[in-house]
């Protein structure tokens, strides 16, 4: 079977033949300079205490963590928004692992900055069983240790291919959360965490599935 990093690497091969060399050279230094500035290595980790957060869902209705602990762990991602084709690529791989991760008594939540419209639509887009949240202004994700700035050129490119982020993140077009995954026991610590700068990287599900079972 192949792993959902195999499939990243392959869409990553055949992307960058279609990014002009200019594009991709804007893209691979501001990979490089958010690398470079140990942001995922300040990002919480396992043995922190998860941060409270209560967001509203793709229906508006709010979720707040407290009260998904209280039903078991919570298997917690963080994307970057329905724009980009990596993170549609890794909330599938999640979905075809959902029913494992319910059977093992753990809830999964979805959280990016995008106003909830967005993750309704993307939500019915690919049939996702799972919550989808909306962190407008990335405050939850700043406590995580994830938020970070798009640099200028960056985020010109971001315009250029009709991304609108100033829309679909609400009117915070600049910030994005490091793709992100945890798992957090009923008592609110995180025992496993995958961070990483670079956005074609994701967690393994049968990574998420291992630290699930690690918990009983």
């Amino acid at each position: 079977m192949t792993t959902l990093n195999a499939e990243l690497r392959a869409f990553y091969a055949a992307r960058q033949q279609q990014i002009p060399a200019e594009i991709r050279e804007i893209m691979q230094r501001a990979g490089r300079e958010l690398a470079d500035s140990g942001q995922a290595a300040r990002a919480l980790t396992a043995g922190d205490k998860a941060p409270h957060f209560s967001l509203p869902s793709a229906t508006g209705q709010p979720l707040a963590l407290a009260d998904l602990l209280a039903d078991g762990p919570v298997v917690l991602t963080f994307y970057r928004g329905a724009w980009c084709p990596y993170c549609n690529i890794a909330l599938r791989a999640l979905q075809q692992h959902h029913e494992a991760i319910t059977a093992r008594g753990a809830r999964l939540v979805a959280v990016s900055p995008q106003i909830p419209d967005e993750a309704l639509t993307l939500t019915e887009k690919h049939d996702l069983a799972f919550d989808v949240l909306s962190d407008l202004g990335s405050d939850t994700a700043r406590q995580y240790g994830l938020a970070f700035d798009l640099p200028d050129d960056l985020a010109a490119v971001y315009d250029k291919l009709g991304f609108d982020l100033q829309r679909v993140n609400g009117g915070h077009p600049r910030t994005l959360p490091l793709p992100a995954t945890y798992v957090i026991d009923r008592a609110g610590v995180i025992r496993w965490a995958f961070v990483d700068t670079d956005y074609t990287t994701r967690a393994e599900p049968a990574d998420i599935l291992a630290a699930l079972d690690a918990l009983t």
